[in-house]
């Protein structure tokens, strides 16, 4: 009986991988697609015949197809965590509030209580990523997201708010560190900014899309003896758990297993795709699980450097993400939908930046530059927000801190995915990163306080310290990722146990 020709395939990758294991640790896959070593591959020798200009014709081919594929759905899922701080931040200028008796802290303890649950899980939903596959996860997590949210459209009090705010944080726990390491796992360092920057696009496009949303929901406000807000978390949630199912068929595998991925490409073009990757840091093949290969990571500063840039970003970002529409109220004097509109040209005006930013720095290959640029134009920003008397000046204020942090989310991604290799301290830094970026959530939920409007005072010097220190991290790696290269450059030293691996900075 012949085999189905889904099997079949999988045999002929599963027998390619076990040769290419054999010749040290994937090295086959390299040399058999530029070197043409098995004859038998007709499309492999044909890529290896190929000139220079042909073979750059074939990577942008590659590149379009895994753009249109992953960066598209990653946008998507990454925007669900913005779409979530877009609700919650609409719905507090209405009714919910009210309904649901959020006084004191209570709105803050709901932000707070869903970031500390995310952390908790995010190391053990990355690492899921791998063992389930990125098409089985995603799909599932995201599904759980949209139902959790749909049910926060029923409660009645706070405290239920509260649970289901746990269970949302547990759901969202593995999607943004989940796709930062399926991203840095597709392309070659010099290529990641700005795919990390197509992802932020994706978030920040729904994010202000879903705050224009968010006000031709609440016009329905008492409609049916609903609320507006109701509607609100009604309407995202069953469009998350449509988008969820569409993920399973969306969602594309690692470059090793890109044949499991539902119509995407074809083995030559898989080939290809992971001998970029080799010949850039050499770190296609996962080893073997276990936990100590993950947990040794934990030793290595550079991750710690890294996960403080991310907790002293999300300060900023929480702050502004959670709390523009209050902003806008409080301190601005607009009123509740003047608050939910105006909260959305922002975001639309950072699509800009991030991209301009971005391509910038995978032209020049400059990492540390970029986010310290973005840093000055974030403290510019604030200093509007917070010492200016004028509307208009603090509304633009708003534009430039918004474009600065989100420009920056790209920027230190591919910072961090940059100057490591090996795929479990890749898995291990992005759950890490994330973790802190969500710590400085929680420390962000508290530093917009309702007393201090209209200038929000500690909201601002908070802000402006955590960039001037993350300009002082930047520095410190800079110096010591030029020391490192040039001790590998002597042959003195190997970085990241990796043959001819250089820091990018």
């Amino acid at each position: 009986m012949s085999s189905s020709p889904v099997v079949a395939s999988e045999d002929r990758q599963r027998d390619k991988w076990s040769s290419s294991k054999a010749l040290n640790d994937g090295d086959a896959v390299f040399e058999r697609i530029f070197s043409g070593q098995e004859g038998e591959e007709d499309e492999a020798v044909e890529y290896a015949a190929t000139s220079g200009e042909d073979r750059q014709a074939l990577e942008r081919r590659l590149r379009l197809k895994i753009d249109l594929r992953l960066c598209t759905i990653a946008g998507i899922l990454c925007s669900l965590n913005l779409l979530d701080s877009g609700v919650i931040s609409s719905a507090s200028v209405t009714s919910m509030p009210t309904d649901l008796d959020l006084t004191g802290n209570r709105f803050s303890l709901s932000i707070f209580i869903f970031t500390v649950s995310s952390i908790a899980f995010q190391l053990p939903s990355t690492l899921a990523v791998r063992t389930f596959g990125p098409r089985l996860w995603f799909s599932f997590i995201t599904f759980c997201f949209g139902l959790v949210t749909m049910c926060t459209a029923f409660i009645r009090t706070w405290q239920q708010m509260i649970a289901l705010r746990v269970l949302l944080g547990i759901a969202m726990s593995g999607i943004y560190p989940g796709l930062t390491y399926l991203i840095s796992t597709w392309y070659p360092r010099s290529e990641q900014q700005t795919r990390f920057a197509f992802l932020q696009t994706g978030e920040v496009v729904i994010l202000a899309t879903g705050s224009i949303v968010n006000f031709g929901l609440n016009q329905l406000n008492g409609r049916g003896g609903i609320a507006g807000w109701r509607y609100m978390f009604l309407v995202q949630g069953l469009i998350s758990m449509v988008i969820g199912l569409a993920t399973y068929f969306w969602m594309v595998d690692f470059p090793e297993e890109a044949h499991r991925s539902l119509w995407f490409l074809t083995p030559e073009e898989q080939d290809l795709a992971v001998a970029r990757i080799h010949a850039d840091r050499k770190d296609v093949q996962p080893d073997p699980f276990s936990w100590g290969k993950v947990f040794v990571h934990a030793k290595d500063p550079k991750v710690y450097g890294f996960a403080c840039m991310f907790f002293l970003l999300n300060l900023v970002s929480t702050a502004l993400s959670y709390f523009l529409p209050i902003i806008l109220q409080s301190g601005m004097g607009f009123d509740e939908n003047q608050s939910i509109l105006l909260s959305a040209p922002p975001y639309y005006y950072a699509v800009i930046p991030v991209l301009l930013s971005s391509v910038v720095g995978d032209k020049y290959r400059l990492r540390g530059p970029v986010i310290t640029f973005n840093c000055v134009t974030l403290i510019v920003g604030f200093c509007m927000l917070g010492f200016s008397e004028q509307v208009a000046v603090r509304y633009v204020g708003t534009y430039l801190a918004t474009g600065a942090y989100v420009s920056n989310w790209a920027a230190l991604s591919a910072y961090q995915a940059n100057n490591i290799a090996g795929q479990w301290k890749r898995a291990f830094t992005a759950a890490a990163v994330t973790a802190m970026n969500g710590a400085g959530g929680i420390a962000g939920s508290f530093i917009v306080r309702s007393q201090e409007a209209p200038n929000y005072i500690t909201a601002v010097w908070v802000s402006i310290g955590s960039h001037i220190l993350i300009v002082g991290i930047v520095a410190a790696f800079s110096l010591y990722f030029f020391v490192a290269n040039r001790r590998a450059a002597a042959g003195e030293a190997i970085i990241e146990g990796v043959e001819g691996f250089r820091y990018t900075y």
